[in-house]
């Protein structure tokens, strides 16, 4: 039967510069199980090195180290991991223990590693720091004990996932002489158990305590002996093999452990988290904050639009806007206007003239626009009507002397609120009947406007037949280009020629439209360079985090923390500071909307679930993206150098 721990030809060389170094050079050892083996030497002698090579720390460069019969070298970091987390217990001279956890957390490092469930751990820590006789002083923190405690609380993590071989560099080291005495007693107690003991020490004290002391001095083994006063022990703990975890669930404990850690690391250092979390959040309200914007005055617009006329065409005479013969041509007729309402495509149609006058009652008179339309002129464009009726097909006909005022109008001749319906007014010097009163919309400004059967302005005040507009009504389920062209062919052959231009509302919706996309687009683009900003900060943030946590890194790589495990970690430490910083974002976006965008405001905000939804998951990934190289880095380091970092 082979020994436990069995080296051949084993040697270790390190290379600084151009000078090579043998740390080891050519050793042969047995380490049977159960045995206490004290390795002593001088500062330099190669015992630490030694040490980290029988515990997996380290990889020899030439020879052969097997662990009960299982070859170690060519094993990659995750299968030495392995071995780390399921037999091996470190017991290091300065602890080694993360200042932000209690004791019983510390302990219970190696178990959260090893797959096991938070009960069963927090069950076996307890046991195991009440053994040690510290059960009062289980939520203390490394801080709040002394170096003797620091170390037992070390010891019995060295024992949390069983620790058959423990491995102990200069336990006493950094002890007084009554703690030192404590700690020798538990690890007797602990080869008296079974446990294979084996410590490094440059004390002969300390190593008296041992069955068996091996001396190296420059990297060889200088003697080999064994104490005559060998103590008994219960038979030799064997190694065991560890409950397998399924991935799904494995990879549930790891989150679930690695999150908390998170916050803890966060927590320790709030003000640098903070300052991180600004990027990202100024990043994710102007995100929200500008496709809120965005999206409020699309609908403001579109809304505006939808009151001047839904899917509305008009048609004017001459070749264009400013056109200076328009005025001079007879384009426009009442009988296009027949015709077009004849056609399948259009809803409703109504002519339109214009002119400008006085509007008198009493002693009250103002300017106003007067507007000649015909009876569906309110159908037409969309418009509602507070009181009252509109023209008849027989007021039209007749040229009655009737009149529908904007709200601006009934506020102006009617100040103190009488009921305008049935009052006569005078309008551009021809009385008429007020027989409605529209009702107010965005789309009215402040001038005044009021309305006359067409034929009334045409034959009272203007003295001309022909129209200055014809505006028409697609029908709902007709495409507004195509009956624009329709609308062409049908003019241009009542008329022989094309004296006339076309406006289609549909035109200005769309470029509207276009242009508040392209508006957010760009706005969008500058906060999306304020997410990848935030996003470097965050990884210059983990990177210093790395650089300051690799003792940390390296303890947890020593108690079997897999490369993947340290990856997790800190991914998720920069996601965490990633979606919180969402969540700001986001919560002051909404905060600027409730106080700044109302829907009645100069810039509404209206946010969607989408909007919102999109903006946490651009968080995650950025966290993601800029956490990764942080994360590798800290992953690929290598154990013993992490470890022997200050």
């Amino acid at each position: 039967m082979s020994a436990l721990l069995q080296i051949k030809d084993l040697s270790r060389v390190f290379t600084a510069g151009d000078e090579t170094v043998k740390a080891l050079d050519g050793i042969d050892l047995s380490i049977e199980a159960g045995e206490m083996v004290a390795i002593v030497g001088a500062s330099g002698s190669g015992k630490s090195t030694l040490m980290n090579v029988l515990g997996c720390l380290d990889q020899p460069s030439s020879g052969s180290y097997t662990v009960a019969g299982r070859e170690t070298a060519g094993l990659m970091p995750d299968e030495l991991a392995q071995l780390r987390r399921e037999h091996f217990g470190f017991i290091f001279q300065r602890y080694h223990l993360m200042g932000d956890m209690s004791a019983a957390g510390n302990v219970e490092t190696p178990a959260v590693y090893a797959g096991v469930g938070s009960h069963e751990r927090r069950s076996r820590a307890a046991e195991l720091l009440s053994r040690l006789g510290l059960g009062d002083r289980i939520h203390h923190r490394p801080s709040q004990l002394s170096g003797g405690q620091q170390q037992r609380v070390s010891i019995a993590r060295a024992l949390m996932n069983g620790g058959e071989i423990i491995l102990a560099d200069e336990p006493t080291g950094a002890l007084d002489s009554k703690s030192g005495e404590t700690v020798m007693a538990i690890l007797k107690e602990l080869h008296a158990d079974g446990h294979t003991i084996i410590m490094v020490t440059h004390d002969m004290g300390v190593a008296e305590h041992a069955d068996r002391i091996i001396e190296i001095k420059d990297g060889h083994i200088v003697a080999d002996r064994r104490q005559s006063h060998a103590s008994p022990s219960a038979p030799a703990r064997l190694l065991h093999q560890s409950e397998t975890v399924g991935v799904w669930q494995s990879l549930q404990r790891r989150i679930a452990e690695a999150f908390p850690m998170a916050l803890r690391a966060m927590a320790a250092h709030r003000t640098r988290t903070a300052l991180t979390m600004l990027g990202i959040v100024i990043g994710i309200a102007a995100v929200v904050a500008v496709v809120g914007i965005g999206e409020g005055s699309q609908r403001r617009v579109l809304q505006q639009i939808s009151e001047l006329g839904a899917s509305t065409i008009s048609i004017y005479p001459g070749k264009d806007w400013g056109d200076e013969n328009a005025d001079a041509i007879i384009s426009l007729v009442p009988a296009d206007m027949t015709a077009l309402a004849s056609q399948p495509y259009v809803d409703s149609v109504t002519p339109e003239v214009s002119t400008s006058g006085r509007v008198r009652i009493d002693n009250i008179s103002a300017n106003a626009t007067i507007v000649g339309v015909g009876k569906d002129y309110f159908r037409v464009n969309a418009k509602r009507l507070a009181q009252g009726r509109a023209f008849d097909a027989e007021a039209v006909s007749a040229s009655r002397q009737q009149v529908v005022l904007d709200a601006n109008a009934a506020r102006t001749l009617f100040p103190d609120r009488q009921d305008p319906i049935g009052q006569v007014i005078m309008v551009a010097g021809v009385p008429v009947t007020v027989i409605g009163v529209e009702a107010p919309s965005r789309a009215s400004g402040s001038g005044m406007q009021v309305y006359l059967p067409y034929t009334s302005v045409q034959v009272r005040m203007l003295g001309a037949r022909q129209l200055q507009g014809i505006t028409v009504r697609v029908a709902d389920s007709v495409n507004t280009a195509a009956a624009e062209r329709n609308i062409i062919n049908l003019l241009t052959l009542r008329h022989g020629l094309k004296d006339f231009f076309i406006f289609n509302s549909d035109q200005m919706r769309k470029t509207i439209q276009s242009t508040s996309r392209t508006m957010a687009l760009l706005i969008s683009s500058v906060a999306v360079i304020a997410l990848i900003v935030g996003g470097i900060g965050v990884m210059n943030i983990m990177l210093v985090s790395v650089s300051e946590r690799t003792k940390e890194i390296g303890l947890r790589m020593a108690v079997g923390a897999r490369q993947v495990d340290i990856m997790l970690q800190f991914l998720i430490e920069a996601v965490t500071v990633c979606v919180a910083g969402a969540v700001v974002g986001v919560g002051l976006a909404l905060l600027v909307g409730a106080t700044f965008g109302q829907p009645d405001g100069e810039f509404p905000m209206i946010f969607s679930a989408s909007s919102i939804a999109l903006a946490s998951v651009t968080a995650l990934l950025i966290g993601l993206s800029f956490g990764f190289l942080p994360a590798r880095r800290a992953a690929q380091l290598d154990p013993v150098d992490a470890l022997s970092r200050e």
